[in-house]
């Protein structure tokens, strides 16, 4: 059954990226950040993995807050931002309330992690961070 929900997963997945427009291209690559914060991917990597550990809600959830962040108009992590006063988020409209604190909780880990580094603060985008963390718990 396992099997057969991975496989699902992964039709879906490949089936929705590949209705995205041609704008919506990758931009994203392996060691992007090279020079600006060159261990990005591996802190990235064991913050997801340290999560997942804790709890496997993590893998659905962080996929779905990926797909909600970007269907619409590109991945910008906009979802993530906090509603500030009147200004109401992307975050708390009706369609994303249903959306797990795993998957922000994820993000928000990863993020923390990699400001943790000096020379790595405030350098890399959240939705790379985002991106980055998608990737890694459909590896995992």
């Amino acid at each position: 059954m396992a099997h057969f929900i991975t496989v699902l997963l992964v039709l879906s997945l490949s089936l929705t990226f590949s209705l995205l427009p041609e704008t919506a291209s990758a931009q994203l690559r392996q060691n992007f950040y090279a020079k600006t914060c060159p261990n990005v991917e591996s802190i990235v990597r064991n913050a997801v993995t340290q999560k997942f550990r804790q709890t496997f809600v993590t893998v659905p959830a962080t996929i779905r807050l990926f797909f909600h962040d970007c269907f619409v108009q590109g991945c910008d992590a906009s979802v993530i931002i906090q509603s500030a006063g009147s200004n109401k988020a992307e975050k708390d409209h009706p369609d994303n309330l249903s959306l797990a604190g795993d998957g922000f909780d994820t993000v928000i880990k990863a993020k923390q992690a990699v400001d943790a580094v000096p020379s790595c603060r405030n350098k890399v985008s959240c939705a790379d961070i985002l991106a980055m963390a998608t990737r890694d718990v459909i590896a995992l």
